[in-house]
């Protein structure tokens, strides 16, 4: 790897910032009340240039008790760590604490300084390094270099160096994110330049002229000038200590614990879940809904720890877990967090973000905790479909799906492809790119075919069911592109026929039985010799003493195959009569251009019961336009 970040942790006065200085000329230690104590308070930055070529960003963690806050919000990021321990004190409370915050970090690669050498005879180096040798048994640091090093006269410094160029050379690359963030540890005005953010940049890479965001602030601000290793840059990767200028943005606006990213790319969150590891150190069991302060990147928010698998931790359990929290938080899939208990202050545990932008799950939910268990594996698709799974006929967006699987945005693209094919997924929506889970999609599919399937046995005589009574049978469904998309695709598989407003299965068929029958020969015998003047449909039941909702359904069947006509005040003609009528008014029209209504009763030769039904009747079909007290054809036949 080009870019390398290396993190200096350990007990309080053992070294550390002496330690950078000797190596960088840089004293990191710049506040007044650091060099009045004597203490690292704030992380404090360096940078090293290896003989091989390779630029070294260094944070110099605090060791004090009181600011392992501090020391958790320098870890995000760090590939290398050094763990240092002074000789004449050998291994102390902090120096466990940052090993175990590291561990939880994820950091892999790293050394031991053995300080203070030229204070200490031969036989307090041999304790020293028995001590270290215990320490890091079971850890990441075992069988890692011990490197004795005094930065008062700079014995070891060479041999120090070398170490680390071996390290590096034996770094597997990152496996980051697309998405651009840079978690903010500092924030300061600098005369002439304005707002300066910096931050370990962990993911993505930034350009002088890029819109950036302030999560979760959503300030957005234009990037001024960028700075890696205090050289002034047109663009920075990740991996590399980063200070931005920001135009016109507010040094008050921005804190530690803020990030920046693209517009848009991030979502803020009050729940994420998560892998757990409760610290073996723990002298007490962890109880349901624990308060917690949740540290990842550099901010410290306070929630409570919910439990989904079980009712309490035994120390050294892992778990998986939900964390509701009074602030949101923007991270997203394996970003490493570290716990501390909410009083007294104290490290208890830590892990890998599953889920960034959860909802309250109900405590042992078996399809929740499966899903998750399959989250901690490598596989993409399993991966997509479980967040799909979770988000029904809402689907998830690709901006949403890159924060909940961190799949690298190219991978991403070419999995979504190949699901698609496999109808794994579905696209719902190609211009906001929203995926639905392709299980559920079929599913529902089904549902549709059964609710039309109901539709027919309780009207057996009807053509169709109307598209918009069967979605109201779906009210949790508000999204209508995935409504329709639904229904086309029951047309394409041949499943359904829709035609306008109604829906019907491919297979049905209006079958009538015998007294059905007979109705149907009866009400149309009527209608045909009544032409322009039918009684009202009610009469008809009434005359032939019929069953209102047999007769109704039989109508409605012959309005569907377009034998009747309705027009309204319960009055249906038969078809051919309206089609003449239809006829000589646009014979009457294409020569006098306007007709009257007493020139449409005329020509009709009916009562006015009938002529203003009628005339209404072809204004509804668009055959006519009312103009004045006249009305005239709607378009050119």
């Amino acid at each position: 790897m080009d870019n390398i970040i290396l993190g200096t942790a350990g007990h309080i006065d053992h070294g550390k910032t002496s330690l950078v200085k000797a190596l960088t000329g840089t004293d990191t230690d710049r506040l007044k009340e650091e060099k009045e104590r004597g203490i690292t308070i704030e992380l404090g930055f360096a940078s090293l240039d290896l003989s091989n070529g390779r630029h070294i960003g260094i944070v110099d963690m605090p060791g004090h008790e009181k600011f392992v806050k501090n020391m958790v919000a320098g870890s995000s990021g760090i590939d290398i760590v050094t763990m240092v321990i002074a000789a004449d004190e050998g291994v102390m409370p902090q120096t466990r604490e940052h090993m175990e915050i590291c561990t939880l970090m994820g950091i892999e690669y790293g050394m031991i300084a053995l300080t203070k050498t030229d204070l200490v005879d031969e036989d307090l180096m041999e304790l020293a390094m028995e001590d270290i040798k215990d320490f890091v048994q079971d850890t990441f640091l075992e069988d890692k270099p011990v490197i004795p090093v005094s930065s008062a006269t700079g014995q070891g410094l060479e041999d120090y160096k070398t170490c680390l160029e071996e390290i590096c050379d034996t770094l597997p690359e990152r496996k980051f994110s697309s998405i651009f963030r840079l978690p903010v540890d500092r924030v300061f005005s600098m005369k002439g330049f304005g707002t300066v953010i910096t931050g370990t940049l962990v993911s993505g890479s930034i350009n002088v002229g890029n819109d950036i965001m302030v999560y979760p602030k959503k300030i957005i601000s234009k990037v001024r000038g960028i700075q890696v290793h205090s050289s002034g840059v047109d663009n920075a990767a990740a991996g590399t200590r980063t200070a931005i200028n920001f135009q016109g943005l507010d040094k008050a606006s921005v804190s530690r614990g803020n990030i920046l990213s693209t517009p848009g790319a991030l979502r803020e969150s009050y729940m994420v879940d998560a892998y757990f590891h409760f610290l073996k150190s723990n002298e007490r069991n962890a109880k349901q809904r624990t308060r917690i302060r949740f540290h990842t990147g550099t901010s410290e928010i306070q929630g409570y720890m919910v439990l989904l698998d079980r009712e309490e931790l035994l120390p050294g359990d892992d778990a998986f877990v939900q964390f509701r929290l009074e602030s949101p938080v923007c991270c997203i899939k394996d970003d490493r967090y570290v716990i501390r208990s909410y009083s007294p202050v104290k490290t208890i545990g830590g892990g890998k973000i599953l889920n960034p932008v959860s909802i309250k799950h109900k405590l042992m939910n078996e399809k929740i905790i499966t899903g998750l268990k399959g989250l901690l594996a490598d596989d993409f698709e399993g991966t997509i479909l479980f967040f799909l799974s979770l988000k029904g006929f809402e689907g998830v967006s690709l901006s949403l799906l890159r924060i909940m699987t961190n799949i690298p945005d190219k991978k991403l693209q070419q999995t979504l492809q190949k699901m698609l094919a496999k109808q794994q997924v579905i696209q719902t929506d190609k211009e906001k790119q929203i995926y639905v889970d392709g299980t559920f999609f079929n599913g529902f599919k089904e549902k549709c075919i059964e609710k039309i399937e109901e539709y027919h046995k309780a009207n057996p005589l009807k053509e169709g069911m109307p598209s918009q009574e069967l979605k109201s049978k779906f009210q949790y469904i508000d999204d209508a592109k995935f409504f329709n998309m639904i229904l086309a695709r029951l047309v394409k598989d041949n499943a359904i026929i829709q035609d306008k407003n109604l829906v019907k299965l491919a297979s049905h068929k209006v079958a009538l039985q015998v007294d059905q029958h007979e109705i149907k020969e009866k009400i149309e015998k009527i209608y045909k010799s009544s032409g322009l003047t039918p009684p009202f449909f009610r009469t008809i039941c009434q005359d032939l003493d019929l069953d209102k909702k047999v007769a109704k359904d039989v109508l409605q069947m012959l309005i569907d195959a377009k034998s009747i006509v309705k027009t309204k005040d319960d009055l249906y003609f038969d078809v051919r009569a309206i089609k003449e009528l239809e006829n000589n008014l646009i014979s009457f029209l294409q020569k006098n251009e306007t007709i009257t209504t007493p020139e449409f009763k005329d020509m009709t030769s009916v009562s006015r019961k009938f002529v203003i039904p009628l005339i209404e009747y072809f204004d509804a079909v668009n055959l006519t336009i009312r103009v004045g007290d006249t009305r005239q054809l709607r378009r050119k036949i």
